[in-house]
């Protein structure tokens, strides 16, 4: 029985001509293509293929929409397997994917699938349950994974982490005990908690403060070179 497909691209040529290129395979059945998210996992809920293909970046943000929906799919339909292509090992990406599990999930880059019979290849490991992921992608969440383990913000509790996003945000200590339904009390003593497991000497807390908020912007890679 042929390997039942949606593939989805926001490019028209590029949705057009792997399309063409699946066509020709005699295993492969491609039951919908689609052009953004909603698309997508329209034709997922309407074909249920064995397995999807997409881009990471379509509409409507042109940012992370394959892997949002590669999550859903997953999440809503744990019987198919998604491949994503992306033109980059981009370490968040590939965390934001696979940091959890790998299982049924694939993560190619475009430039290294030379021949369609890999991207078949894929598409059936992952309608098995399996996983098919490019080497520079698992050197990537490799990479992710020592980073966010190395992070002094993993020795913070979940409230502290809260506490702390939010001195990011600019909130002071009043506004912080009002959003989490605290005491500006109970906010003081996470702050002098995030203080003391950061290692943040003690000086005004002035700088204490901004100095928590920049390892915290550091963190989340918010924080521009230079």
């Amino acid at each position: 029985m042929a390997l039942r497909v949606v593939f989805a691209d926001d490019d028209y040529l590029v949705r057009e001509g792997v399309a063409a290129l699946l066509g020709r395979v005699d295993r492969v059945e491609l039951v919908g293509t689609a052009q953004d998210m909603p698309g997508l996992l329209g034709a997922v809920d309407e074909h249920r293929p064995d397995a999807v293909l997409t881009d990471i970046r379509m509409p409507p943000t042109g940012l992370n929409e394959g892997i949002r929906a590669a999550k859903a799919i997953r999440r809503d339909h744990p019987g198919i397997g998604v491949v994503v292509l992306s033109q980059y090992a981009e370490s968040g990406y590939a965390y934001d994917l696979l940091g959890e599990s790998a299982e049924g999930l694939g993560y190619l880059l475009k430039e290294r699938v030379t021949h369609v019979d890999e991207l078949v290849r894929a598409l059936e490991e992952t309608a098995r349950g399996g996983s098919a992921l490019d080497p520079k992608v698992v050197d990537a969440l490799l990479a992710e994974r020592r980073r966010v383990a190395a992070s002094p913000l993993n020795l913070l509790s979940e409230r502290e982490h809260e506490v702390l996003a939010l001195m990011a945000e600019g909130n002071n200590n009043a506004r912080i005990a009002t959003k989490l339904t605290v005491s500006v009390r109970g906010v003081e003593k996470h702050i002098n908690a995030i203080f003391s497991k950061l290692g943040i000497a003690e000086e005004p807390v002035v700088h204490r403060r901004v100095k928590a908020v920049l390892l915290y912007l550091d963190d989340q890679g918010l924080l521009s070179p230079g």
